[in-house]
């Protein structure tokens, strides 16, 4: 019987739009709520940038957010993974080395970080995935741990920008979604780990549980689901990794998903 549903949410859950189909979630939440089943979003979006997007229902849903890096319920934190602030301005120092085009998002409790000097357009794509955005004209002003670091990249560079990060690998989880994003969070702490977290503080198995992805980034995602799905859109390595293929992002692919096999159960 399946008791949790996660999802990514770019590229899976939302459409090319970065929106869903409000009136299906309806359905899908009462179908959900019948059956005991609880959702959970699991995102590179910071956790208030989803209870932005889901509005009312978001008091109903388990945020996995800022790269599950956090656990968000009833708009309280329940569980986060900080990375250290000497560590993470030294990752800040050495992506300002490795290039000067690409955008920095440097996350702490308080927000999202960037610099003032950023182009309009980049900061208008950092503000659809942050709710909470502050500006710094350098970020050794930022004096908090860091909830995760990420890059955007419009020069889509970031497998050759996360190699060149390599001297932090044992230090950092440091993942490139794709070409046009790097994730950066605290040592061994990436979707799967958080997402064995929540399974833990909810009682629920893999067994009981499905999850949708798209990108590199949602392969140890898949790990902690029996009901793993990618969605058509997805890169072939995380086809591989899960054991089932549905329909696009742009097909509304999990809600109606979810109404098929929760119908089974």
């Amino acid at each position: 019987m399946i008791k949790l549903v996660l999802t990514d949410m770019d590229g899976t859950f939302l459409n090319n739009n970065g929106d869903f189909n409000r009136e299906l979630y309806k359905k899908v939440k009462n179908i959900m709520k019948d059956k005991g089943v609880a959702f959970a979003p699991v995102t590179g979006k910071q956790c208030e940038r989803i209870e932005e997007l889901f509005g009312e229902d978001a008091k109903d849903i388990w945020i996995l957010g800022d790269s599950a890096t956090r656990i968000k319920h009833n708009g309280k934190i329940v569980y986060e993974s900080l990375l250290s602030n000497e560590l993470g301005l030294e990752i800040i120092r050495l992506l300002e080395e490795i290039s000067p085009n690409h955008t920095i998002i440097a996350c702490t409790r308080s927000g999202a970080f960037i610099k003032d000097s950023l182009a309009p357009e980049e900061s208008s794509i950092v503000r659809r995935s942050y709710a909470q955005v502050r500006i710094v004209s350098d970020f050794k002003e930022i004096t908090e741990d860091f909830v995760k670091i990420t890059i955007h990249d419009s020069q889509l560079k970031c497998f050759e920008t996360r190699e060149r990060l390599s001297s932090f690998f044992n230090s950092a989880y440091i993942v490139a979604s794709e070409a046009a994003w790097i994730d950066i969070a605290n040592v061994n702490v990436h979707k799967g780990t958080t997402v064995e977290h929540l399974q833990q503080l909810l009682n629920i198995t893999p067994e009981e549980t499905m999850a949708f992805g798209d990108g590199y980034n949602d392969i140890e995602l898949m790990t902690r689901s029996n009901y793993s799905f990618a969605v058509r859109n997805a890169v072939e390595e995380l086809k591989n990794a899960a054991n089932f293929i549905t329909r696009s992002n742009q097909e509304d692919a999990v809600m109606k998903t979810i109404i098929q096999m929760l119908s089974l159960s």
